[in-house]
């Protein structure tokens, strides 16, 4: 079969088409083949880079006293897809609060264990008790005091940029 020119030109839009649909297919793939772990310059030297499963033994870690409670210091370091990570468990005494509120630019999650709690959200102290979740998102003020009778027993999970060493 001979081709001329006009069934070549005729043929020219189903051929950009195809073009376009395989550059745009590169472009989709192009993202995930040029993503990278965190770039070490950017990070503290010293940092732990947390690129392997591990447990964190409780009864190998330190527990630190103080006026208010105890707390546990777990890990802090910098996450294979680059976000700072810290993380503790505390004991916060009956009445007491760990710090004043605050804000920060990371946010956290804090996970309470046993206790009663109050919770400083958007100004107002909300109750929180054993089994609930409480977070603090980056640069909102917040707080915590324990308003039981009993310890509050709580783990804190911190993410973000400033937590990189």
């Amino acid at each position: 079969m001979n081709s001329t020119r006009r069934d070549l030109c005729l043929s020219l839009p189903a051929l950009a088409f195809f073009a376009e649909m395989s550059g745009i297919a590169q472009q989709a793939a192009a993202p995930a083949a040029t993503e990278s772990k965190p770039d070490p310059a950017k990070i503290a030297a010293g940092t732990k880079i947390f690129s392997d499963n591990h447990i964190f033994n409780a009864r190998e870690l330190p527990i630190h006293s103080g006026k208010t409670g105890s707390s546990q210091a777990v890990c802090q370091g910098v996450l294979p897809t680059g976000e700072g990570v810290e993380m503790h468990n505390t004991v916060l005494l009956p009445g007491m609060a760990p710090h004043p509120p605050h804000q920060h630019m990371h946010s956290e999650w804090l996970f309470l264990r046993e206790g009663k709690v109050e919770w400083l959200i958007d100004g107002k102290w909300e109750p929180a008790e054993a089994g609930d979740i409480l977070y603090a998102s980056s640069m909102k003020l917040h707080g915590l005091k324990n308003v039981g009778t009993a310890p509050a027993k709580y783990f804190v999970m911190a993410v973000g940029p400033n937590l990189k060493g």
